[in-house]
């Protein structure tokens, strides 16, 4: 008897392929899709998608796993709760942090959170490199191997007391990734104007969770911006500024974009779903939607669905960073913490496409294909990762999830699978929900349940991708300095 012509077909969906939605048949043989079209010969497992959206699994390029904070705080998740979340919602791969501190070791910190992902994850993942200490054996000796490892993104923080750079180690970074061809992602905030709201507000007896978004100043991140774009233009290195909370901010990305500067931006689904409204609770209750920038105002909501639409912003991420509200995550400082006390950081793995899915599908914000492009294939292809994953090619790895466009899910902290113990859409109904969902061409979410093993998840080493080149036009000061560029050198 003949061998089956696949190992899976997915057949009869309305699946969102690189060329557009077309009704297709996925054809899976081993690990990878190996033909899209119709009536495909037979497999030895079949999944009905009838009536179902076919879409590439999501990549997630934002998210704080079983991470160590700046406070010295590790957030609730495991790699093992993490990726089992983000996949019973959609998302087959994820890009956490590697967090450097003060005085540790790059590689050291490398070998540490692979050994972490290694035991736990069960969807594939790739690591960016969090740069709090850029001293000369970070930036010459470790950085340069851990690049051509496969470690191809570098973060930064401009605010937080024990891991923000200053300006010129923020460029001494961004030379050192240009030298490499590394991606650099920041977090944009001004750590000047947040200090000195932070001691005004504390002065005069403001210390509830609502007194968060007023010590970070709207104009912090606005100003954060414009510098990260000035760096960027000196030294002529590519630059993703991370989660963009407000309309102004939104701008500033449109307008160094419009004057020439290679700045990427994203936003997130609490920047677009939640306001400030929500951190204003009785007690501390707030504190559960603490998280950094703030949230804003409702105002900001539609100014951010519309820069999605037309490109100035080209990710939707979680950032998740989950933190329980106890003494291990959000009261750490005790009972009664004021603001500044109170960890930073909201759960949201898998309910970011969900989210996302509801807004931009059902509600016809933004469409099926704009849904996919913003969730799977621009991250994929920021970050060095397409054409493996974001895009239902051939070729491309299976990852892959069937979408049931009319199921309607309460969301409550009960039904999700991170250790946040609650969730900060609690009650919203969303309609659009993950029904299978394959990495791989494993079956890992199906009827509700896991199908596959801890550590099973893979390693992406990758290259930094085009997003990471440079223009070839740095400063004339800075190309008359003696720093060549990698163009000129090649």
């Amino acid at each position: 008897m003949a061998e089956p012509a696949f190992s899976t077909v997915i057949r009869g969906g309305t699946a969102v392929l690189p060329t557009g939605v077309a009704r297709a048949d996925i054809g899976i043989r081993g690990e990878t899709i190996a033909a899209i079209g119709e009536n495909l010969g037979p497999a030895a497992r079949e999944i009905d998608a009838t009536g179902r959206v076919v879409a590439p699994g999501g990549v997630d390029p934002h998210a704080h796993i079983e991470q160590v904070s700046g406070g010295g705080l590790l957030n609730a998740d495991s790699f093992e709760s993490a990726t089992v979340s983000a996949a019973f919602g959609g998302t087959t791969t994820v890009i956490p942090f590697a967090a450097q501190h003060v005085g540790h070791a790059l590689d050291r910190v490398l070998a540490d959170y692979h050994a972490l992902a290694d035991r736990g994850a069960v969807i594939d993942y790739a690591f960016h490199m969090i740069l709090a200490d850029p001293s000369e054996a970070t930036l010459k000796t470790h950085l340069p191997k851990l690049v051509r490892d496969g470690h191809a993104s570098i973060k930064v923080f401009m605010t937080y007391d024990k891991i923000k750079l200053d300006d010129e180690q923020m460029l001494d970074v961004l030379a050192a990734a240009r030298d490499n061809g590394a991606f650099v992602c920041v977090h944009a905030e001004n750590h000047g104007m947040i200090s000195f709201m932070s001691k005004r507000l504390l002065a005069n007896g403001h210390t509830a969770p609502s007194a968060h978004a007023m010590s970070h100043p709207r104009l912090a991140e606005v100003d954060a911006i414009q510098r990260v774009a000035a760096m960027s233009a000196l030294v002529d290195q590519p630059v993703m500024v991370f989660h963009v909370s407000t309309a102004e901010a939104a701008a500033a990305v449109a307008r160094a974009r419009q004057d020439g500067v290679k700045l990427f931006g994203e936003t997130c689904p609490h920047y677009l779903f939640l306001s400030a409204a929500d951190v204003d609770k009785p007690g501390l209750d707030g504190a559960k939607w603490m998280c950094s920038p703030p949230l804003r105002q409702a105002s900001d909501h539609e100014p951010l669905w519309a820069a999605l639409a037309r490109g100035d912003l080209q990710v939707v991420s979680s950032d998740h960073a989950p933190y329980r509200f106890d003494a291990s995550g959000k009261l750490s400082a005790g009972p009664n913490p004021t603001f500044k006390q109170i960890a930073n950081g909201l759960p949201g793995l898998e309910v970011r496409l969900p989210l996302m899915f509801d807004a931009a599908v059902r509600q016809g914000r933004l469409g099926l294909e704009k849904f996919v492009e913003l969730t799977s294939t621009a991250p994929a292809k920021l970050y060095g990762l397409y054409p493996r994953k974001g895009a239902l090619a051939v070729g491309a790895d299976a990852d892959v999830v069937v979408w049931d466009p009319a199921r309607t899910v309460r969301l409550s902290s009960a039904l999700l699978h991170d250790r946040a113990g609650y969730t900060p859409y609690e009650g919203r109904s969303l309609t659009g929900w993950p029904e299978t969902v394959l990495s791989r061409g494993r079956v890992v979410v199906r009827d509700g349940s896991l199908h596959v093993a801890p550590g099973s998840g893979r390693f992406l080493p990758r290259n930094a991708g085009e997003a990471a080149q440079p223009l070839g036009r740095p400063s004339a000061e800075f190309a008359n300095s003696g720093a060549a560029s990698r163009a000129s050198a090649a």
